[in-house]
């Protein structure tokens, strides 16, 4: 049952609407940092400050990719982690626990902006047009980091006490391995749930693909381009593998479909997002490489997804004189993660959507998601977990935005469920 008064959640909105000029501040300023990958300290220490003057306890250390490869979400890095770190600050519970602990995650790391030419305005001088703020990683997440924070600085304006631990944890790299959400449950920052405030228009999320990240480096014969019909192009023969990957997507679909996602009519995407090869216009390549996403259902094991992708690809590669006596090189790199369920009559669930009702006075919706976010981690730590954010457009493309009605609901949403998750400590 719902443990959160009228008065209660009333004291604790107009806290919010107190506070609403200062948390799109937050945002801007969070927003302000290109937190790309390798380039997130700055925007850790700008949230730790923030949580500092709330009296959190912080902690704030970079992850160690040795202690987390046992996991068996653990995406296998191609870099390091030195002055890159993941952040909690704990909100402890001074008298009787009464309710559950919470952590609140969100991930602070953002997708590149390029090119930057097809931004209306600057991508990292974020931008309020008509109730909305552009800018990247405004909507992919750092909305839901600032609904989250401001959510738990409401309370504490209102003067509630809470009766459990409450954990807001950044990380980085959820983006590519999904390791800076492993380092600080593997650190013992764990509780009995979890909430991460992901873009998912207000709806929780039920279940989630897997993804795995590959690469597929192509070998040719170069030459100069006046001897071309004696050389081998590289980069044409890896348009045969390319080609072999969208077959194999259309394969895949074709399968019989996972229970959650029977009602959508193309939910496992492979994507080639990255290739490079040569160096002049007028020379055969000697190298092409390209790197691809693939999706797989809940409950499949990623190492089994990887093979049947590498023996994919070269027996597409046996059908190609050159290709079959020299096959691609295939090698697998950041993403190795599980997809993830939670049933939608749990209890952490079933209390984010009475949450969601007071504040919208509607039925929450459910979503069965075709992409991977941390909830995996906490799943693999036994907690349960969901997602649950604002909407906006244009997520991994120019002129992302977050609809700001959105995330002011989405943070009313967030402190309803925090009462009534962790309760009210008298």
């Amino acid at each position: 049952m719902s443990n959160i008064t009228s008065k209660n959640l009333e004291i604790v909105n107009q806290a919010i609407d107190d506070l609403w000029e200062e948390e799109l501040l937050f945002l801007k300023s969070i927003g302000s940092f290109e937190s790309t990958l390798g380039n997130e300290k700055e925007t850790q220490i700008f949230i730790k400050k923030h949580l500092d003057d709330m009296n959190l306890t912080t902690t704030l250390f970079s992850p160690d990719p040795k202690r987390l490869s046992a996991y068996e979400n653990y995406g296998k890095p191609e870099w390091d982690y030195e002055d890159r770190p993941v952040l909690v600050g704990e909100w402890k519970s001074d008298g009787e626990k009464l309710g559950k602990s919470l952590i609140l995650q969100g991930h602070i790391d953002v997708v590149s902006a390029e090119p930057k030419q097809l931004w209306e305005e600057d991508p990292f001088i974020p931008t309020i047009i008509d109730n909305k703020m552009y800018g990247r990683g405004i909507l992919d997440m750092k909305g839901g980091v600032a609904a989250a924070i401001y959510a738990v600085k409401a309370l504490q304006k209102a003067n509630i006490k809470l009766g459990a631990d409450l954990l807001i944890q950044t990380v980085i790299e959820e983006e590519c391995t999904g390791n800076g959400a492993l380092a600080l449950l593997d650190k013992g920052f764990v509780a009995d749930g979890a909430l991460i405030p992901e873009p998912t228009e207000l709806r929780g999320i039920h279940s989630q693909l897997g993804v795995m990240w590959l690469r597929v480096k192509v070998k040719g014969s170069g030459a100069h381009v006046e001897r071309a019909e004696m050389a081998q192009n590289a980069i044409n023969k890896s348009t045969i593998l390319i080609q072999a990957l969208e077959d194999y997507r259309k394969h895949i679909n074709a399968q019989p479909k996972h229970p959650d996602f029977t009602h959508h009519s193309h939910p496992l995407n492979v994507n080639v997002g990255v290739g490079y090869g040569g160096d002049w216009p007028s020379s055969v390549p000697n190298e092409y490489t390209f790197e691809a996403r693939v999706g797989f259902y809940p409950g499949t094991d990623p190492s089994d997804v990887q093979e049947e992708v590498k023996q994919w690809l070269l027996k597409a590669s046996e059908q190609d004189d050159w290709l079959k006596e020299n096959p691609p090189e295939i090698t697998f790199f950041g993403f190795h993660a599980l997809g993830y369920t939670i049933s939608k009559d749990s209890e952490l669930f079933n209390r984010i959507a009475s949450a969601h009702k007071k504040t919208t006075n509607e039925e929450m919706e459910s979503l069965a998601f075709t992409a991977t976010t941390d909830l995996r981690a906490f799943g693999e730590f036994g907690i349960p977990a969901t997602c649950y954010g604002p909407s906006g457009a244009n997520m991994h493309a120019p002129n992302e935005y977050i609809d700001l009605d959105s995330l002011k609901t989405v943070t009313k949403t967030i402190a309803a469920f925090i009462l009534d998750w962790c309760k009210e400590n008298n």
